[in-house]
């Protein structure tokens, strides 16, 4: 399966912001996501079908998930267009939400934390808990800061 059942420039769009996400990753957390170094659309597949969960969002007042992989796609019973138009701030149910402004806060001082957990909630309504998240920063060589990203694969 291709990263998204969608045209080649989307596909390039979404390369990129892998890529990102990767050297992000690495900057902060001074590791390779999922273990492997960046070689490009192969790298890009591999997280796309990696059995942990991959997400980030923008930078707008109220951010909206801009990636997720077919794992957080399956934990947050959406499929890609509804995960793309969504503020990632429904990821968490209202009384969790101050507590998650808290977490994505202290990312953006600190660049990324590492063993965080928290429950989730599904579109269908599923809670769960996510355990030793690691959230960080999306910055791109020249520092410019485009978001935030989460992984985790304990749930």
């Amino acid at each position: 399966m291709n990263l998204l059942p969608a045209p080649d420039s989307a596909n390039h769009f979404l390369e990129n912001h892998l890529h990102l996400l990767h050297s992000s990753f690495r900057h902060y957390v001074g590791r390779n996501l999922a273990d492997m170094e960046w070689e490009g659309t192969a790298t890009a597949q591999a997280l796309w079908e990696a059995p942990f969960a991959l997400l980030s969002h923008n930078t707008a007042a109220d951010p909206v998930f801009t990636y997720g992989n077919r794992q957080a796609l399956a934990l947050f019973a959406l499929d890609w267009n509804a995960l793309t138009r969504l503020p990632s701030r429904y990821s968490a149910e209202p009384l969790a939400r101050e507590e998650r402004e808290h977490l994505l806060q202290t990312v953006n001082r600190q660049g990324y934390i590492g063993h965080y957990s928290g429950v989730r909630i599904s579109s269908a309504g599923e809670r769960f808990l996510i355990r030793n998240a690691i959230v960080w920063n999306l910055r791109d060589a020249a520092g410019n800061y485009s978001g935030q990203a989460a992984f985790f694969d304990n749930w």
